[in-house]
C-alpha cells in the first residue's frame, strides 16, 4: 500500500511558478512509476508529465518546456515545477505512482492561474 501527499497548490498570477510536491510512504518508491495528471472543471483528467523509476522523463505537449517533473527517492517524493504558468493551466493537480498491477493517487492540490 502507498499513501501519496499532493502539496504546493495555490493561487499564482499568469506567468508566474509553483512547485508541486507528492510525498509517499513506504520503502520502495524507488521501483514506482510517477505521474502528475490534472483534471479543469468539466474536463477530462490529462495527463501532465510521468516520470519512470530509472528517471526517464514524458511530457504532455502542452506543458513541455515550462514544466519539469523530478524525483528524490531518498525522500520518497516527486515534484513539479511549474513556470510561465497560464490560466488554461488551472486544474486539480494528482500524482500517481503504478507498478505492475498496482496504482495508487493522491487527493490532489488545487493549482489556479490568475489572468
Amino acid at each position: 500500500q502507498v499513501r501519496l501527499v499532493e502539496s504546493g497548490g495555490g493561487l499564482v498570477q499568469t506567468g508566474g511558478s509553483l512547485r508541486l510536491s507528492c510525498a509517499a510512504s513506504g520503502r520502495t518508491f524507488s521501483i514506482y512509476a510517477m505521474a502528475w495528471y490534472r483534471q479543469a472543471p468539466g474536463k477530462q483528467r490529462e495527463l501532465v508529465a510521468s516520470i519512470s523509476g530509472g528517471s526517464s522523463t514524458n511530457y504532455a505537449d502542452s506543458v513541455k518546456g515550462r514544466f519539469t517533473i523530478s524525483r528524490d527517492n531518498a525522500k520518497n517524493t516527486v515534484y513539479l515545477q511549474m513556470n510561465s504558468l497560464k490560466p488554461g493551466d488551472t486544474a486539480v493537480y494528482c500524482c500517481c505512482a503504478r507498478f505492475d498491477s498496482q496504482e495508487y493517487w493522491g487527493q490532489g492540490t488545487q493549482v489556479t492561474v490568475s489572468s
